[in-house]
């Protein structure tokens, strides 16, 4: 259990919602073959950029350093995932980005399987 401010728990748990989304928006696009529009996705809502929106230097105070490792990873695999997809537009083999998004998607279920907000 981890204990945010109220305030900061359900940002958080909104953010976390959001990533949920973007997730399934992304694999949407990869269905569709729309691999720029999943990349950009992923970096504007999951990836490195996408952290000042998150507001993720005050959240990073209150995690702990495990969880806070998680979700870098997380956002760090979201950049790299991105990046997989803009290959993917200009190769057509998507298997190399599926596979940066299972990574994603790994991060994720590694810090709900290990965290939880009081």
């Amino acid at each position: 259990m981890v204990a945010f401010p109220e305030g900061l728990a359900e940002h958080t748990r909104a953010n976390m919602r959001d990533h949920l989304l973007a997730v399934q928006e992304i694999t949407a696009y990869l269905a569709e073959g729309k691999y720029d529009s999943a990349a950009e996705t992923a970096e504007k809502r999951l990836g490195m950029s996408s952290l000042p929106s998150h507001g993720a230097h005050e959240v990073a105070k209150y995690m702990p350093s495990a969880m806070a490792a998680v979700g870098s990873d997380m956002h760090r695999s979201a950049s790299e995932f991105a990046l997989a997809a803009q290959n993917a537009d200009a190769t057509g083999d998507v298997k190399p980005a599926l596979a940066a998004l299972a990574k994603v998607q790994g991060q994720c279920v590694a810090c709900h399987a290990g965290f939880m907000l009081k």
